[in-house]
């Protein structure tokens, strides 16, 4: 079975409390319930985890790397200025792997320092806008690209 692993940046703890008129009203652990669901039924072997430290995030990648697991990851607000994020996430395409860059917002719709990702050009797509849907369709594109 294709591992894959779903990494959450900082603040995605927060999830359900945080700005739910923004974010949603889904938990982070509603987000894995369904995360797992989805996974199973995409025929996926999928880890969820969630860091507020960009070192351990980093590290998370780069054990992608080594395990061969593809990603979906949601850097957070590491998105607009985490070149050790970005170099990492780097490593896990140049691989071979695939990366999915996913957004619960549009950030485009939000504010202007939210317009800039330096992990969107390293990663092999990028689903945003649609809440906690945004993983599933990441998973999808995951499952998708492994299909011949």
């Amino acid at each position: 079975m294709t591992h894959v692993l779903v990494l959450n940046g900082p603040n995605l703890g927060r999830l359900g409390v945080r700005e739910p008129e923004v974010y949603g009203s889904a938990s982070l652990e509603d987000l894995v319930v369904s995360v797992e669901k989805w996974a199973a039924d995409l025929g996926l072997d999928v880890e969820a985890r969630q860091t507020d430290d960009e070192a351990v995030l980093v590290g998370w990648l780069h054990g992608a790397v080594d395990a061969r697991a593809h990603v979906v990851l949601n850097p957070a607000a590491f998105t607009h200025y985490s070149y050790s994020l970005r170099d990492a996430a780097a490593q896990v395409t140049a691989a071979g792997l695939l990366l999915v860059e996913v957004h619960l917002t549009n950030p485009y719709a939000r504010e202007a320092f939210r317009h800039v990702s330096v992990i969107g050009p390293v990663a092999s797509g990028t689903v945003a806008g649609f809440g906690v849907e945004s993983y599933r369709l990441a998973l999808e594109a995951i499952a998708g690209g492994l299909r011949p």
